[in-house]
């Protein structure tokens, strides 16, 4: 999800980059590391459900409320 995958654009990488950076600001408890390994939507849910004690409907709407027009 926010890692390269190899191949990818100077622009996508950049864009990536830009997302997880917007990620932790908005979600500081998630380290580099923790968005370097989220690979899908559901992986961040989960992750950002775990940490911040949220219930999986909420994280839900966190995550998909964040992740609205971004492409990846």
């Amino acid at each position: 999800m926010f890692g390269n995958r190899g191949g990818e654009s100077d622009e996508t990488v950049a864009r990536k980059r830009g997302y997880m950076l917007e990620a932790q600001q908005r979600w500081p408890f998630l380290t580099r590391y923790d968005l370097t390994t989220i690979h899908n939507e559901q992986q961040l849910t989960t992750m950002v459900r775990d940490r911040a004690g949220l219930l999986r409907s909420q994280a839900d709407v966190v995550v998909r409320e964040w992740m609205n027009g971004k492409t990846f």
